[in-house]
């Protein structure tokens, strides 16, 4: 059914243009309107374009272009979309003009006509609550490039109809993209999932815990993240995601789990916007690329530790200090090394009663064979810390070294993105299996939140995530209480209730 129904899409801004071409591609008619003089033209001559480089690159068949040119329609007026069976709005984010164009849509269109949203912060129920048939709306949010982005969120308001969402999910089928189901809720799945990744990283480097290059590296050497959370910043730009995240958190009753920072802020107040204005988290050339980005590599001339003790996690040192003694007990010179889940050197070391100079924690978890980072108390021997880090090196991995912090920095980041993903199944802004994939497709995550879990462990993310809570007092990293479950019982992340 969906690959014949007629589209309608209203604004031919970048988004817009996305919309027609893989609803084109897709083999649906589509009637394109923009409201600005010669803007449906200017659209038009756009998306031809883009196809007809797809000919030259041998990705389309001539043909099938030239049929597509021909499916394409442009309307003088949004009388021109009465036969329609779905209108798709592309228009400025601003709720008065999506009023305006929904009630006059609504004036011209069949009743069995879907109107459709691309918003991607205003919730449909706002937007359809100006209509008399707000049953028939409902949010279809791509993401941009709309051609390359293989992701579709469908967004049903508590008042839109099951026919709809099931005829958007076959429409969005049909063009192309993967559809996923979601709760109309403030940033609906990826917008408010992708909150942690950058909020997180800002709380690390704005406590001096580590700098951006060493946050960014980890996060891609560790956790195979594409591009580390400052590298991400700098893409989409600050003038972008700073407002998001104040809307976000606003709009979620300023839970303290989507705050930001201050360091966030003076980044945006500066105009320090990332690759667009050639300074942000780091500085760019014209051409975009990094120009001196700081090394994150801890890199030290010492002698690896001849020996080492081993107070928490000696299954995992026995492999790490194969080139070195594992004493029994301690020695009161040799470095103390321990693999800690959620806890600071500080909190350990008093806890434990150790030498805090001579503790040089470790991170064990994610991917450690290409990078490890390592942490140290106030008042640490450098030696200490040198000595375990040439340890770690000589067997060829690279070394971070940062100060004192509950849950390091891969376990902080990951544990937060994965419970902000839990706290989405929790308030069920979609089934944990969309939650998952959404952000594997929206934002290239290269795992979801809710496997990020599990990769984890249940029991270990619980642990780590109630540790960070206790240390800092922060309701910032409380559980959610999916995770809490579902770490008492055993069972996974993705376990739905």
């Amino acid at each position: 059914m969906s690959e014949l129904m007629r589209v309608g899409v209203i604004g031919a801004g970048a988004m817009g243009q996305g919309i027609v071409q893989v609803s084109l591609q897709g083999g649906m008619p589509v009637v394109l309107y923009d409201a600005k003089d010669g803007g449906a033209e200017a659209g038009r001559d756009m998306v031809i374009g883009r196809l007809d480089r797809q000919v030259e690159k041998g990705r389309l068949d001539a043909g099938e272009v030239e049929a597509m040119k021909g499916r394409l329609h442009l309307a003088a007026d949004l009388s021109a979309l009465a036969e329609c069976d779905a209108v798709i709005e592309a228009v400025f984010e601003d709720i008065g003009v999506k009023h305006e164009v929904f009630k006059a849509l609504e004036a011209v269109v069949r009743d069995d006509c879907i109107l459709a949203s691309n918003t991607s912060s205003i919730p449909i129920a706002s937007i359809a609550r100006v209509l008399e048939h707000p049953g028939r709306v409902a949010g279809m949010h791509f993401f941009n490039p709309v051609p390359l982005m293989r992701l579709v969120e469908i967004i049903r308001s508590p008042a839109t109809e099951d026919w709809v969402a099931e005829k958007l999910t076959l429409l969005g089928e049909a063009m192309g993209r993967t559809p996923v189901t979601v709760k109309d809720a403030p940033g609906f799945l990826v917008n408010l999932g992708g909150r942690a990744y950058t909020t997180e990283a800002l709380h690390i480097v704005q406590e001096g815990v580590a700098t951006v290059a060493e946050v960014d590296a980890v996060m891609r050497d560790c956790g195979h993240f594409r591009m580390g959370p400052f590298e991400l910043m700098d893409l989409t730009g600050v003038d972008v995601n700073y407002p998001v995240s104040l809307i976000v958190h606003e709009q979620y009753n300023y839970d303290p789990r989507l705050r930001t920072t201050t360091m966030h802020k003076a980044l945006f107040d500066a105009g320090r916007y990332g690759r667009k204005t050639q300074i942000g988290n780091y500085r760019y050339d014209t051409k975009g690329k990094a120009i001196d980005p700081p090394s994150p590599d801890h890199e030290t001339d010492a002698t690896p530790a001849e020996a080492v003790y081993v107070a928490a996690g000696a299954e995992v040192f026995d492999d790490l200090f194969a080139g070195a003694k594992i004493l029994a007990s301690d020695d009161g010179a040799s470095p103390i090394v321990a693999a800690l889940f959620g806890e600071d050197c500080s909190t350990f070391a008093a806890r434990e009663g150790i030498d805090h100079r001579r503790l040089v924690a470790i991170d064990v978890t994610g991917d450690i064979s290409g990078r490890m980072t390592i942490m140290t108390a106030p008042g640490a021997d450098p030696a200490a810390r040198d000595a375990v880090a040439a340890s770690l090196a000589k067997a060829g991995r690279k070394v971070t070294a940062i100060k004192d912090s509950p849950g390091f920095i891969g376990q902080r980041m990951r544990g937060m993105i994965g419970n902000l993903g839990c706290e989405m199944a929790q308030i069920d802004i979609a089934d944990p299996a969309s939650i998952d994939l959404a952000m594997r497709l929206g934002l290239n995550y290269p795992m979801g939140p809710l496997e990020i879990i599990d990769d984890l462990g249940c029991d270990v993310a619980w642990r780590i995530m109630t540790n960070i809570q206790d240390i800092t007092g922060d309701p910032r990293y409380r559980p959610s209480l999916w995770l809490r479950r579902r770490a008492q019982l055993g069972l996974s992340a993705v376990t739905p209730n």
